[in-house]
This record gives structure tokens, C-alpha cells and sequence, in this order.
């Protein structure tokens, strides 16, 4: 069934200024094993009139590679594990008209269908964020556990950088020349949290956008409701800061 926001993407035609900044954002889903739902991610991002579509396949046995190919995205391959290994890998070789990066999830969670009020933002900030916590929906999304590690990781930032952020969401929009400007290192799980400190670093124009996130439509979550990976996660969370916070002050 398409819902109602997909129906008016796909039947109205949109302004040229509108075309212009779709034309200009270059998606990046890393994907492992997420062949229930990544069809509907993609069939959400193309009803938002967004074409420019890279899905990363992180070493899935599924057919998530397949199913992308076949509606139409870019699919590339990067079989070393790791979550910001396969957002890298999607940031390679970009077009040059290519002044947008926008990250989401495969799971089905984040709404897409919100993406106007992101672009309604884009010329007068360098990082747009996807917060969670800041609607009922998206705050009942939220395991114990995730909620933990964002009170965490944020409250740590802001100890070590003096910016309260809400949320560590994975639906967010930079800026190509401030991503350029990253210098990302951070390879794993602690690519969210590195983007945010050093957005923080390098002065840049910083929003979080409430947004009604969603639980994943289906499947398994890599992290959040298990322990052990929790634990993991939250162990990457505290290395990433201490590799920061020493390499501001050495």
C-alpha cells in the first residue's frame, strides 16, 4: 500500500528549486541483510523525488544487493564489517554536482516522508540531524538501551566540547565541503558520534530536526535490544571520545 505522503511525491511536480537541491543530495544507506524492508526505503526516497541513491552492501547474505539494483539504486560492495566502513565507501567518488550527503538506515525507521522540512533548512546550516527524542514516536522507538548510550554520548560531548546535543540518530544531512572539511577516520560505530564532535570542532551551523522515528519495519536489529553488541557499542562510544578529546588537546 503507498501512504499518502508518497502518493503527493510521486503525482505533484515539484518546483525547480525544489528539483535543484533533490538533484544535489547524494543518499547513502549502509545495508547489511535488510531485504524486508529496503525496498520501502528506496521507494520512499524516490517518492521524495531523490535519485541520487548509493546503497552500501556491508557483507550481507541476503539479497539486499539485488533488491536495490532492481529498483534502481547504486550498489556498491564493501564486505569489511564495520558501519562507517560502508558510509565511507558511499562517500567515494561522487559526482560533482553532488553538494549534499544524506545518511539513513535500511530498517524502515527513519520517515522520509519528513524530508521537506530538511530541505527547507539546507542553506543556512551545515549539518542537519534527525532527533528522535524530541516527539513521542520517535522517543517510544528507542530501546532502554539506545536511550542509554544517547544520554551518554551526549552528555559526554558536551562535557568535553560544550554543545548539548539531543540524539545520535542515523538520518542526517552535511554539507559536502563541511564532510570534506571531517576528515572522517572513524571506521566503525562510532562514525555518528565523530561527525558530531567534529561538526562541534570546526564551528559549523548545526540543527537537530525533530522526527517521528519509527521501530524497524522488520528484521533484526545489529545493536539495540542486544547486550552484547550494546555493550560493544557503548565500549566504541567511550574509545571514539578518548581518541578525540586527545587529539583536540595534543
Amino acid at each position: 500500500m503507498r501512504n499518502p505522503g508518497s502518493a503527493m511525491a510521486l503525482d505533484s511536480p515539484l518546483p525547480p528549486y525544489v528539483c535543484r537541491r533533490l538533484e544535489a543530495i547524494q543518499v547513502v544507506i549502509p545495508v547489511r541483510d535488510e531485504e524486508s524492508t529496503l525496498a520501502h526505503v528506496i521507494g520512499q526516497l524516490q517518492a521524495q523525488g531523490l535519485r541520487r541513491i548509493r546503497v552500501v552492501d556491508n557483507g550481507s547474505s541476503d539479497r539486499s544487493a539485488a533488491i536495490a539494483r532492481q529498483l534502481g539504486a547504486e550498489v556498491l560492495s564493501e564486505p569489511r564489517p564495520g558501519y562507517g566502513r560502508a558510509c565511507w565507501a558511499g562517500c567515494l567518488h561522487l559526482d560533482p554536482a553532488v553538494r549534499w550527503l544524506m545518511f539513513c538506515d535500511g530498517d524502515g525507521g527513519d520517515p522520509i516522508e519528513e524530508l521537506p522540512r530538511f530541505l527547507e533548512l539546507l542553506d543556512d546550516h551545515d549539518l542537519l540531524l534527525g532527533d528522535r527524542t524530541a516527539t513521542a514516536v520517535g522517543r517510544a522507538s528507542l530501546t532502554p538501551l539506545q536511550r542509554g548510550g544517547n544520554r551518554l554520548a551526549t552528555t559526554l560531548i558536551a562535557l568535553g566540547w560544550g554543545f548539548r546535543y539531543r540524539d545520535m540518530g542515523p538520518l542526517r544531512l552535511v554539507r559536502r565541503e563541511a564532510f570534506d572539511a571531517m576528515a572522517m577516520a572513524d571506521r566503525g560505530y562510532g562514525w555518528t558520534l565523530e561527525m558530531q564532535v567534529r561538526a562541534v570542532e570546526l564551528g559549523l551551523r548545526i540543527r537537530e530536526v525533530p522526527i517521528a522515528h519509527r521501530p524497524r519495519l522488520a528484521g533484526d536489529s545489529k545493536i539495540s535490544g542486544r547486550w552484547g553488541a550494546s555493550l560493544r557499542a557503548g565500549s566504541v562510544i567511550l574509545t571514539t571520545l578518548g581518541r578525540l578529546w586527545l587529539r583536540r588537546w595534543s
